[in-house]
Order: C-alpha cells, then sequence, then structure tokens
C-alpha cells in the first residue's frame, strides 16, 4: 500500500505545482514563500545546530495556535532548543509568524508536499530530534522517512472521529502501520483515544484537549464601541449558521419584554450572509445594522450584525453570555458545534444547542463546572439571559480561573508526557 501511495504522490507532484501556482494567483498561497510548498531548494533551515530541534506541524489556525503554550513552556523549561513550526495554510503562517516574532530560536516554514523524496531532504536538512504531529495531519511518506531514520514521533490533540475510523479502517492494514510508528499519542478525547487504539497507536493517553491551555490576553482586546458595549444590555450569538438567526431573533423578542433597549450582536460563521439575516430582521420589524470594520453602533439599533473577519473576542470581552451556533441545526448533527473554549476563558457563559459533536467532550467539561448548558428554544434561553444581564460580568470571573486551572494541568501533563520522548 505505501508503494501505491508513493507512486501516486509522486506522479501528481508536477499538477500539484501547478496548483499551488495558481493558488498563489488567487491569493491563497504567500505571494513568495508558496515555494517552500514544492521544492527543496527553498527549505532554507535556520537553527542553531549546537541545540536540539523540536519541530511542530500545525496545519490551520486553531491547530497553530493550541500549540503556542506548549512551546513556551518548553521553551522555558530548556534553553538549549529550537523549535521549527509547519503550517498548511495561509491564514496560520501568517499568524505565527506574528507570534513568533519576539524569539530568536522558533522558525516558520510552509508544509511541504507530501512526496518522498521531498520529505526525505527536508528531514535530512532540518535534523529534528522530535517531530510532534498536531490534531488529525497524518502524512504516510513523511510518517516512514521517521521511521526509517528512527526520530521520536507523537501525535498531540489526535483527533479521530467516526466517520475517520471508518474511513482508515478501509486500509486497516497500512492504517495500523503509519499509527504504530508514533513513539505517544495524546488523544483529544476518549473517543479519539478508543480509536487511536484500534488503529494500533501505541503509548496512548486522553489528559485532556490542549486547546483548553492557550492564552487569551484580555488587556491586548480592544473594541472601538467600548462605551456603547459597557454601557448597554447586550448578549453575543456567535458563529451562528442559517437556520439559526431566526432562533436569536425571537429570543431578542422574548427578552424585550424585561430589557427594553437590549441588543442582540450576531457574529455569522459566514459574514456573506450578513444582507440575509438584515432581511430576516426587517421582516421581523426589527431595527437591524450591518456593522463592517471601524463603524460605530448606531443608537436605536436593536440587532447588530457584525461583517468582519476575526472580531469575536472584541466582543466576548464584554459580554456576560454567548450561544454558540451550529449546535440547533439537526442535520448538521454530525458535523455540528463550534469552539466554546475562547468564550469560556473571557468569562462568558455559553449556551449551544443540543448539537455540538466536535466538541462534546469539551462542552461535557464545561458543563460539570457550570461554564456551558443546552438550551432547546428560544424561551429556555431567554429565561436564562434575563438572569445573567443582571448580574455583572466580574461575577463570572470563576469561570475564567477554573478554565485556566485545567488548561495548566493539561499544559503540564503533555510536557510531562513529551519529554519522555
Amino acid at each position: 500500500m505505501i508503494f501505491i501511495y508513493r507512486f501516486i504522490t509522486f506522479f501528481f507532484y508536477p499538477i500539484l505545482i501547478i496548483l499551488i501556482f495558481f493558488r498563489k494567483l488567487l491569493k491563497k498561497e504567500d505571494s513568495i514563500r508558496y515555494k517552500e510548498k514544492i521544492f527543496s531548494s527553498y527549505f532554507s533551515p535556520d537553527v542553531n545546530n549546537k541545540n536540539k530541534l523540536i519541530w511542530f506541524h500545525a496545519a490551520s489556525i486553531g491547530e497553530a495556535q493550541s500549540i503556542l503554550p506548549l512551546i513556551q513552556k518548553l521553551n522555558d523549561d530548556d534553553k538549549n532548543l529550537e523549535f521549527l513550526i509547519t503550517t498548511v495554510t495561509l491564514s496560520a503562517g501568517n499568524l505565527i509568524e506574528k507570534k513568533i516574532t519576539q524569539y530568536s530560536n522558533i522558525r516558520h516554514r510552509y508544509f511541504p508536499l507530501d512526496v518522498k523524496f521531498l520529505m526525505k531532504k527536508f528531514l535530512e536538512k532540518w535534523k529534528p530530534m522530535l517531530i510532534i504531529f498536531v490534531d488529525s495531519e497524518i502524512w504516510p511518506n513523511l510518517l516512514m522517512e521517521i521511521k526509517e531514520k528512527k526520530i521520536p514521533s507523537a501525535i498531540i490533540n489526535g483527533r479521530i472521529t467516526k466517520k475517520t475510523f471508518k474511513r482508515w479502517m478501509l486500509i486497516s492494514g497500512f492504517a495500523k502501520k503509519i499509527f504504530n510508528i508514533f513513539d505517544l499519542c495524546l488523544a483529544s478525547s476518549s473517543e479519539s483515544k478508543k480509536y487511536l487504539e484500534q488503529l494500533n497507536a501505541k503509548n496512548t493517553k486522553y489528559i485532556g484537549n490542549i486547546k483548553l491551555a492557550g492564552i487569551v490576553n484580555e488587556n491586548s482586546i480592544t473594541n472601538k464601541n467600548e462605551n456603547i458595549l459597557n454601557e448597554k444590555k447586550f448578549w453575543c450569538a456567535a458563529s451562528t449558521h442559517e437556520g439559526e438567526e431566526i432562533f436569536c431573533l425571537k429570543t431578542h423578542l422574548n427578552l424585550k419584554k424585561n430589557y427594553k433597549n437590549i441588543i442582540t450582536i450576531i457574529i455569522p460563521r459566514h459574514i456573506n450572509r450578513s444582507i440575509k439575516i438584515k432581511k430576516l430582521c426587517n421582516k421581523m420589524n426589527l431595527s437591524a445594522q450591518i456593522l463592517n470594520d471601524e463603524e460605530l453602533i448606531a443608537e436605536g439599533r436593536e440587532i447588530i450584525i457584525i461583517n468582519s473577519f476575526g472580531v469575536l473576542l472584541e466582543y466576548f470581552k464584554y459580554s456576560k453570555s454567548v450561544f454558540i451556533g451550529k449546535s440547533m441545526i439537526k442535520k448538521l448533527q454530525k458535523v455540528s458545534g463550534q469552539n466554546p473554549i475562547e468564550a469560556g476563558k473571557l468569562g462568558c457563559k455559553i449556551y449551544h444547542g443540543p448539537y455540538v459533536y466536535n466538541f462534546k467532550e469539551i462542552y461535557d467539561l464545561f458543563k460539570t463546572y457550570k461554564i456551558s448548558e443546552e438550551v432547546s428554544d428560544e424561551n429556555e434561553l431567554s429565561k436564562k439571559l434575563t438572569i445573567d444581564l443582571q448580574k455583572n460580568k466580574e461575577s463570572q470571573n470563576k469561570i475564567t480561573e477554573s478554565i485556566n486551572y485545567l488548561g495548566k494541568k493539561i499544559l503540564d501533563s503533555s510536557v510531562k508526557e513529551i519529554k519522555k520522548i
């Protein structure tokens, strides 16, 4: 099977070069550094050879953010380490470049195509003493090269869904050879741990989701509408999908019975739906505003529809309560749920619908600590929000403290396990 995989990846290598070039033209790749993905002459190792190098591979933004506290902890514990972070997406690459400017011993590169000769060359040039994969990034050619060169490897926050597990089991013999290469597997959930073990992964443990260890610097978060958010009573509906806004607007109407000037801030998962949401508001006779970057909330608006990317934290910081979307739509139940961690870290009480498959273990944990609650309809949510709106934001500091405690515990345990290998 590995021979077939290697042949396919080598055969399609020229086509993938063309594809990446077109992605560059579409501005989906770095206009200069896209070559790091396809040509070994651009791997350009830049490390202190006297130190040991740990290579982290984190494909996208979520994974990239989750490893930063881990790298910081390892860096604090041992000053003789160098770090390489590889990412796939342009957005993750841009994020990492901003985050590592203060460190002289951390480098970022784009992850090369999983073609045998490229992976062999990459390992020979960088010479990592440990390689750590994040989440569910499995690249067979790289892993076989790692095995051949006897480099220790680990997967952290390993996530295997039922659907993914079934796919791997279609080639179970090959899958078991691949997963057995890892020297350590830290699963993101007990379900993933079970599937990893069935895929022949050794030294598999579940100590918690590493994303809980992420650091949210509240002091660095600003919002142009800070005065309005501090003065008015409002709540947030974040990462909503089509079909959930009507639920939010009905909740707003219920809240108006007790709070005449209540504001509902809707932050849709896909902002290209903003106009459609505003039309829905108009049908329900609700005064709405589509809020673009750097705009101020207009006086007398009831529904604010955020039309900007990457601004969730700017509203979580000031909000007492947040409804997290992609959780009320039954047809999405197999891919349901959005990440509630940042809202929790900023002291928000979190509400969600019955469908949270992708983050079930986190929501279960949050429920234990009374950080989140499930709601079934607008009447239930509006009753809970009515109570929350009477509280001060500061009274919810225990939420932040609880998550930070959990995050530190997971971080310390993860570092301890990594040091063993």
